[in-house]
């Protein structure tokens, strides 16, 4: 989350472009440059591959998600070529090293010299000619200190990891430090890491670094299934009522948008929901709603409960207003009717927080870099005034149920220690995960956070 307060990094402006990019190595440096001018604040951005046939869209989404990745390894990589700090070039010399270096250190279908050749092209035409040899002597330099690919990475200084296995390194060595050398390695930022060592063990913190590395498979909450899936489209995962999905990605979309007992959901978001299915809430408000993920789940536990979901965003508003348009149970209000209209009538509130996504790296993959102490002050802030407006949406007897999907204690449990002395909250059937990946996208799971408040008048839990 951007902080309003921080003074933005000015450097040289970007070249303006009057024409769509032609190419995918064009597009992503583009969209590269914007996010180096605002780095480490970048912001989730969709890729606009209209330009672009089919081949090269894919091209270009592969390309711009090792960039983002791997910002951090590549940066280190490049760094060794320079006599100056990266982050003192302008920011489309600093978008066309770092789309050059993930080419040749991430994607081994690209031949190395069409690598090179396309990045120097790019920083001719981007910038100046001159540029063209800069890149062409950092790349070349990168290229050299790349060896052969190896097994799994063993936290050394003579490799990096990759989503599979790791990349031998000719020449240099990553730190000596064991968390900066994991920072380095992984693209995690060292502050981050430095804050999850007050919580959570080593060992915790390297699974979790590395399990932001790989592509996440994408997981179906298949716990309510009516009638079986296409035959071939899924494989099992290790977490009961959930399934890979591995059919065609373009299948999947008109699919969830067919049927309602299926939705893609990771094991360990869907836990928040699962640890509290034996209560019997009549009335449920589902206050940061999002695309409705959750809302499915809700709906599909408490069979007999009348459901009101929102969201503040007004994307996301619209997207749950479809989602479930002349839905019997579930009834879209924005925020300022669902106040009005539904002050302490719920048994049940739940707060799918906005928070740091540091459960999630693989999927929120420019989180890390924007979570920073200040964006981490401001979003406690945030989740505070939720629980706190909350309460007066609660019948008699009503429960929330407060959840992230971050590992920052700051976030969980700190927040429940607050709600237990500042609102006066009974803190019960609290539960974490943390993310980890063991290799395999059938035992992959996402980390997330959940907890049950009661108002301490009552408690039923």
């Amino acid at each position: 989350m951007p902080d309003p307060k921080r003074p933005q990094r000015r450097s040289r402006r970007p070249r303006q472009h009057t024409t769509a990019p032609t190419s995918a190595r064009g597009l992503v440096a583009e969209v590269l440059t914007q996010q180096a001018a605002r780095f480490p604040e970048i912001e989730p951005l969709d890729l606009d591959t209209a330009s672009l046939d089919s081949r090269d869209a894919a091209l270009a989404h592969a390309l711009y998600d090792a960039s983002i990745r791997r910002w951090l390894t590549l940066e280190y990589l490049i760094q060794q070529g320079l006599n100056r700090p990266f982050r003192e070039l302008e920011p489309a010399l600093q978008a066309i090293l770092i789309l050059g270096a993930a080419q040749l250190v991430l994607l081994d279908r690209i031949p190395p010299h069409a690598a090179l050749d396309q990045s120097v092209e790019l920083a001719k035409r981007a910038l100046r000619p001159g540029a063209g040899n800069l890149v062409n002597a950092v790349l070349r330099r990168v290229n050299a200190s790349i060896g052969d690919r190896s097994g799994p990475w063993h936290n050394d200084r003579r490799s990096v990891p990759l989503a599979s296995g790791s990349r031998d390194l000719i020449g240099i060595k990553l730190p000596e430090n064991e968390r900066q050398r994991l920072s380095v390695a992984t693209s995690v930022p060292l502050p981050l890491i430095d804050r999850w060592a007050n919580d959570h063990s080593q060992t915790e913190i390297t699974d979790a670094c590395l399990h932001s590395l790989a592509n996440p498979p994408t997981v179906l909450n298949v716990s309510y299934l009516q009638s079986p899936l296409p035959e071939g489209s899924t494989a099992p995962h290790d977490c009961k009522g959930h399934a890979l999905w591995i059919g065609q990605r373009d299948d999947l979309g008109p699919l969830l948008l067919e049927r309602d007992d299926v939705w893609a959901q990771d094991a360990s978001s869907a836990e928040a929901v699962r640890s509290i299915e034996d209560l019997k809430p009549k009335r449920i408000i589902d206050l940061c709603a999002g695309q409705g993920t959750k809302t499915r789940q809700l709906r599909a536990t408490f069979t007999e409960a009348q459901i009101i979901a929102t969201d503040v965003d007004q994307a996301r508003f619209a997207t749950l207003s479809k989602v479930f348009e002349n839905d019997d149970r579930v009834n879209v209000l924005s925020m300022a009717e669902l106040r009005h209209a539904e002050r302490g009538k719920a048994d049940l509130v739940l707060l799918d927080v906005p928070c740091s996504n540091t459960g999630v790296m693989g999927r929120r993959v420019e989180s890390r870099y924007r979570s920073t102490p200040a964006a981490l002050k401001r979003l406690k802030s945030i989740q505070r005034q939720i629980i706190q407006d909350s309460v007066s949406l609660l019948a008699k007897s009503g429960w929330i149920l407060y959840a992230t999907c971050s590992i920052d204690h700051a976030e969980n449990q700190s927040q429940m220690i607050w709600a237990s002395k500042a609102l006066q909250m009974s803190v019960s059937r609290e539960r974490a995960s943390l993310p980890t990946t063991r290799g395999n996208p059938e035992s992959s799971v996402d980390g997330s956070y959940s907890v049950l408040l009661t108002p301490e008048r009552s408690q039923r839990a």
